[in-house]
């Protein structure tokens, strides 16, 4: 599933090639596509309107319309967002096509083989009864600019499994499995520490990696891994799982000490990849 990195590279490209211009026209596929609302509900709410902004909050993709209106893209598993010539063939499972202003013809268009993604068109004044797993996001680490002492507080006042609540998108927004390992072998913590046993130093370290880690895979256009489909808006990969040490990595020798195999354990269906020495 894509994750902060990889949303913020999309808005970053939408940023540059959207904003300013108006939606035409509107195709929607798949009603599963736009189940909170309707087909109609999407194609009414987008067609004539102009974009005036791009955002993201976690995962979420967020286009201001001069409408009011907030547009809420979430990718899910398989979700991309593309903008092509309006000549150049629709990929399979383009399920909303959106026929933009200005010169060349262009389209954007949401694609999403298995279909969990959403395109969505909302008040954003209403959000909270709109779109609830939205409002109830935790602080994100790029946007909120994620402070020591919020880190500190969040840490310190559960007790949880460190993966668990850096994974907990109702606390800190953005972070998935990805960069939740990365993030936890470059700060020398195993994923089973209990996070109120941190202490000052090791939150510090969190902290630091935190922000390099994202900061690091944000400028490389995210992670394009075999089994995914994230791509940018012009569809190109990104580069950064060619700078994991650990993620992906199960079987082979850690690059960061040089002496240990990578370990894989699975919880609750979700697998995670350290390493024995480096995360004691």
């Amino acid at each position: 599933m894509p994750e902060l990195p990889e949303v913020e590279t999309v808005r970053r490209g939408l940023d540059v090639r959207l904003v300013g211009r108006t939606i035409r026209s509107v195709e929607v596929g798949r009603e599963r596509t736009v189940r909170r609302t309707s087909r109609q509900a999407v194609i009414d709410g987008l067609t004539g309107a102009t974009i005036v902004d791009t955002r993201r909050r976690g995962k979420y993709l967020l286009l201001g319309l001069d409408t009011g209106d907030d547009v809420m893209i979430h990718l899910r598993m398989s979700g991309r967002v593309l903008i092509h010539a309006v000549d150049e063939p629709r990929p399979p499972h383009t399920h909303v096509a959106a026929l933009l202003s200005g010169e060349p013809e262009e389209e954007l268009r949401f694609v999403d083989p298995r279909t969990f993604g959403e395109v969505v068109v909302f008040d954003p004044s209403n959000v909270e009864v709109e779109i609830p797993d939205l409002f109830k996001l935790g602080v994100d680490p790029i946007t909120d600019g994620m402070t020591r002492t919020t880190l500190a507080r969040i840490v310190r006042s559960r007790a949880r499994a460190l993966k668990a609540l850096l994974l907990d998108q109702h606390v800190i927004a953005g972070i998935g499995n990805i960069y939740c390992d990365e993030i936890l072998h470059a700060s020398r913590l195993r994923h089973d520490r209990i996070s109120n046993t941190l202490t000052g130093q090791e939150i510090t370290r969190l902290h630091r990696e935190i922000h390099r880690i994202l900061g690091e895979a944000i400028a490389a256009g995210g992670s394009t891994l075999a089994d995914t489909q994230y791509v940018d808006v012009d569809g190109n990969g990104g580069q950064f799982q060619l700078s994991h040490r650990v993620y992906d990595r199960f079987g082979q020798r850690c690059i960061t000490c040089g002496r240990a195999d990578i370990a894989r354990v699975v919880n609750a269906g979700r697998t995670t990849h350290f390493c024995p020495r480096c995360q004691r």
